[in-house]
């Protein structure tokens, strides 16, 4: 599979199966990392504040990029908290308005993304003829943040929220290896768990290595993926089987003559989720940055704090948590399930994805572990 060329979030525009409908679980992320990004810019601006009383001006822009941005209400509110951020140091440090940074951002995510949808809900938040707003320019970079994106040392901060945990490709050699899975699964050989590990650590390192190059030094970067809060992924008690119900959910449909075993056998998720220390290691061993802070938080599985943002007092069912769940995945990945499988099998696939969900949240309560990481380059 050609990740960047297949990987695309549910499709354009604000329909019942797309992405923008079901991305309540990614705005939970962003919120519950809120006072991570607060911090890191409030710190940023009062050191430019110290570096301006030395040499007598601020920088006359602030570049920022926000890397897998997709599209949908999401994309800008990153963006609309750095800026509001920014505002408020601005009046607390009573600042000239000749003394006003400008914000360049830079939304990027894969060829595929939906960036018309994003442009217009740029024009409509960011209108530059707002004067009690910050002058704000925001363009859309297309690409994959696993090659170069930007000049040379032209950044001053990072952001990426749920996206890291995707790979650049499935790793090599394991269809055979990983008969019956989608991804590490209990039957999965251990060469599997090593493969998918390895291909992470590769990975992430490089993208450490090309943001090296783009930011400046001093620059900042705040990074949100889905982790794990134990070392080996199938430890029975922590196992988190997102892939493994929908492999389950497809050997179904493979009993019922819809889909042919050796598709399954031939098709592998190109994600991973590191466990804490492996970050650490990572960060470490490529020393283009300093760690300020590592951490991680919990959401559950079931979505149920993302719902109740939505919609206040309302109360799940299994039924519907198994419903609200497939369906966020199904606009995560539904691009890469056409293009294998076609499209014909996709409905009844997450119909039966939505029941192995509902069925398993019956006995067990689980929950998605996202790893937070402050870095700093040196």
């Amino acid at each position: 599979m050609d990740v960047a060329g297949v990987l695309r979030m549910n499709p354009p525009g604000d329909g019942k199966k797309s992405y923008a409908k079901n991305s309540l679980v990614q705005r939970i992320f962003i919120s519950k990392s809120k006072p991570f990004l607060v911090e890191t810019i409030s710190d940023m601006v009062r050191s430019m504040r110290r570096s301006s009383s030395v040499n007598g001006c601020w920088p006359a822009c602030f570049r920022v990029a926000d890397l897998g941005c997709s599209s949908g209400p999401n994309t800008l509110q990153v963006i609309s908290e750095i800026i509001n951020t920014i505002s408020d140091e601005i009046i607390c440090n009573q600042l000239q308005e000749n003394d006003e940074p400008e914000i360049q951002v830079f939304l990027n995510d894969l060829p595929t993304n939906d960036f018309n949808t994003v442009l217009k809900d740029v024009a409509v938040s960011y209108n530059q003829d707002d004067k009690n707003k910050l002058r704000c320019f925001v363009s859309a970079v297309a690409g994959s943040f696993y090659g170069r994106l930007f000049p040379r040392e032209s950044l001053d901060f990072v952001h990426s929220s749920t996206s890291l945990h995707w790979l650049s490709k499935v790793p090599d050699g394991i269809d055979e290896e990983n008969r019956g899975n989608i991804y590490i699964g209990k039957s999965s050989p251990p060469k599997i768990y090593k493969a998918y590990k390895e291909q992470f650590e590769k990975d992430f390192s490089n993208f450490l290595r090309l943001r090296c190059e783009e930011m400046k030094v001093g620059g900042r970067m705040i990074l949100i993926l889905v982790g794990r809060s134990i070392p080996y992924p199938l430890a029975s008690k922590n196992f988190f089987p997102l892939w493994e119900l929908l492999a389950a959910s497809l050997m179904d449909l493979v009993a019922q003559g819809l889909v042919k075993e050796d598709a399954v056998n031939s098709f592998n998720m190109p994600w991973y989720t590191p466990y804490k220390e492996e970050i650490r290691e990572i960060v470490e061993k490529e020393n283009s940055f300093s760690l300020d802070k590592l951490e991680t938080f919990e959401v559950n599985w079931d979505l149920r704090e993302a719902v109740a943002m939505k919609e206040e007092n309302f109360v799940l069912n299994k039924n519907q948590s198994g419903q609200i769940v497939s369906d966020h995945v199904r606009a995560a990945t539904e691009s890469m399930f056409v293009h294998h499988f076609g499209e014909a099998i996709v409905d009844n696939l997450f119909k039966t994805y939505s029941d192995h969900i509902a069925e398993y949240l019956r006995f067990h309560n689980s929950k998605y572990i996202n790893i937070v990481i402050s870095i700093t380059k040196i």
